[in-house]
């Protein structure tokens, strides 16, 4: 919802606090780190996550009717077939405080049939449910209670409902630092006796790609995203100075998809789409699939991209060249001795030449290669050998999967 700044809501004074914990953050995972991964070792996000949402289009305006009908659209849509399995529900969906006996509740309104049968209801279509909560004493809206304090407690809870996932924002903190709330969380769902995805919206504070694999199964590298062009090339351009500390059980998160929204042309969701692909980012919806177009469900459920954000050696693409302000090639290893290669055109206005040349995208100088347009659904003709150029519009992309073939 517009009027909710996720990132700013509770932001206190950190200049002098960053400095000294960045320099804990640095040492986080240092001597003990292989220890610390064991934290999150749950055989969870072997590839990158992928579900739907209810923040970027619902805000707080959930109800248990419409994660219903969103359960059903995932279904109905073909979106879990394509791989579409979590359904989170964001801030909002709990009582404005806990019980008499400490507990988190759900709002009695929103759902009165409780978190449990709702779960449920997730489940027997073969989906998985996610809550949200926050590292601090409320969530980012201010309506609900946040974690802090209560972790245990809390990770009980979620488990006893059958929760398998929990995105964890970062609102309405003490004075500890990321470095102390966030790992809580993570021993407290080790202890819940249920296997939970734990995604740390920690907002790209202190570095936090550097340390969240010993904590959680993915960690936000950015702020908040909104359907704007500008705003989605930011976040993944924030996120790509990161990407070597993506792996399999761990992964750079940009923050949700815009695709659908109604922000941004076709060719600019294909863009967003394709980034997010190639950057291994965790693929979580953030549209109403309940009336989705077929537009749009075109890009959400196209299975060569989804195919290269799920290739199983886990590496993440990243930018490779940028010839100026506008043109750049984006490239990542995928397994078969393939390449993913991208290339993006940033400009509003004239359509570029743009080259991908195998030093840069990591093919072995005299290897050929076949191209397949990911988008088209086509291999192109002929081979290539030593560069690869296309003519790319002005807001738009190429995505291909380059094949070695020989010499």
């Amino acid at each position: 919802m517009a009027e909710i700044n996720r990132c700013g809501a509770a932001l206190l004074p950190l200049a002098v606090a960053l400095i000294g914990c960045s320099l804990v953050a640095a040492g986080a995972v240092t001597g003990r780190g292989s220890a610390r991964r064991l934290l999150v070792d749950n055989g969870l996000a072997r590839t990158p996550q992928m579900g739907w949402n209810s923040w970027n289009h619902f805000g707080c305006d959930i109800n248990e009717t419409a994660i219903r009908s969103t359960v059903d659209a995932l279904v109905s849509s073909g979106l879990t077939s394509a791989g579409y399995t979590y359904v989170n529900l964001d801030d909002c969906w709990a009582d404005n405080q806990r019980t008499k006996e400490g507990y988190l509740a759900a709002n009695p309104e929103k759902f009165p049939s409780g978190i449990k049968a709702l779960s449920d209801y997730v489940h027997s279509k073969g989906l998985k449910l996610g809550l949200y909560s926050s590292a601090g004493t409320r969530t980012c809206s201010n309506r609900m209670p946040g974690s802090l304090g209560h972790e245990d407690t809390d990770a009980k809870t979620f488990a006893s409902w059958g929760v398998d996932y929990l995105k964890y924002d970062n609102c309405y903190r003490d004075d500890s630092n990321e470095l102390v709330r966030f790992p809580r969380m993570s021993h407290a769902l080790r202890n819940s006796g249920r296997s939970i995805f734990y995604s740390l919206c920690e907002w790209g504070y202190m570095d936090v790609a550097t340390w969240g694999g010993s904590y959680g199964n993915s960690w936000r590298t950015t702020g908040d995203i909104n359907d704007t062009w500008t705003s989605i090339l930011n976040n993944i351009d924030q996120n790509d100075a990161y990407a070597k500390y993506a792996k399999p059980g761990g992964w750079n998160d940009p923050d949700m998809l815009e695709v659908g929204n109604g922000g941004l042309t076709h060719d600019e969701y294909i863009v967003h789409f394709s980034l997010w692909a190639i950057a291994k980012a965790p693929l979580i919806i953030g549209c109403d699939v309940t009336g989705i177009s077929k537009d749009t469900l075109g890009i959400l459920s196209n299975p060569e991209v989804i195919a290269i954000n799920q290739d199983r050696l886990g590496i993440q693409g990243r930018r490779v060249r940028k010839y100026d302000d506008e043109i750049e090639v984006w490239a990542g290893r995928l397994s078969g001795h393939r390449k993913a290669v991208l290339l993006l055109n940033r400009g509003a206005t004239s359509r570029r030449s743009i080259t991908a040349t195998w030093a840069d995208v990591g093919l072995r100088r005299g290897v050929a290669a076949e191209a397949r347009d990911v988008w088209k659904h086509e291999t192109l003709p002929g081979r290539f050998a030593g560069r690869l150029t296309a003519e790319v519009g002005p807001h738009s992309c190429k995505l291909f999967i380059l094949t070695p073939v020989g010499r």
